[in-house]
């Protein structure tokens, strides 16, 4: 995808103004929404990622779908510049670059786990103390995915970070020591 790179730059932008005026949640809320509803309608996403429509057509869609959604103003003026800029159909990622910031700038992480069967509440506080600790941040945020692949344990991605506790992952190391012996 043209300029995805570019989603950090912007979502660091827009997270710098949502700041000061105290609306960093709404924000992120409203990037979401945007980004849901650009990924739901193919014509829109269709007008906003072609180069021959005209910038000021892309400007007044964008300010239309917002107005729609209710976005807050600072939302709206974002989405009609990115619009404006070309960089519409990229909404998704500067949401999720906007996300990272916001969680960075909270003291948290989001991990996925699979897991070969659900957690118990205790095994999910557990857990999500010992990432924290890992991490160096205050709180992780969890996805729970139960993966009957597996045979017992769990694997916890958090971003490019991977902390393989899973019967699986234990097998495969053991497999491989006793290769190399």
């Amino acid at each position: 995808m043209r300029g995805r790179g570019a989603a950090r730059p912007y979502a660091r932008a827009l997270h710098d103004l949502a700041r000061e005026r105290g609306q960093v949640e709404t924000v992120q809320q409203e990037l979401d929404a945007l980004a849901r509803a650009i990924a739901q309608a193919p014509d829109l996403r269709e007008v906003l990622a072609r180069p021959w429509v005209p910038t000021g057509v892309k400007r007044n869609v964008a300010v239309e779908v917002a107005r729609r959604l209710g976005v807050s103003p600072l939302t709206r003026d974002f989405f009609a510049l990115v619009a404006r800029h070309g960089r519409a159909d990229q909404v998704g990622a500067i949401a999720e670059a906007y996300r990272a910031l916001v969680d960075e700038s909270q003291g948290r992480a989001r991990a996925r786990v699979r897991t070969a069967v659900p957690l118990l509440e205790a095994e999910r506080e557990q857990l999500r103390a010992r990432l924290a600790r890992a991490l160096g941040v205050k709180e992780v945020l969890l996805e729970e995915v139960a993966d009957p692949a597996l045979l017992g344990g769990f694997v916890a991605e958090v971003g490019s970070y991977v902390l393989d506790a899973s019967l699986d992952g234990q097998l495969a190391r053991l497999r491989q020591r006793l290769a190399g012996a």
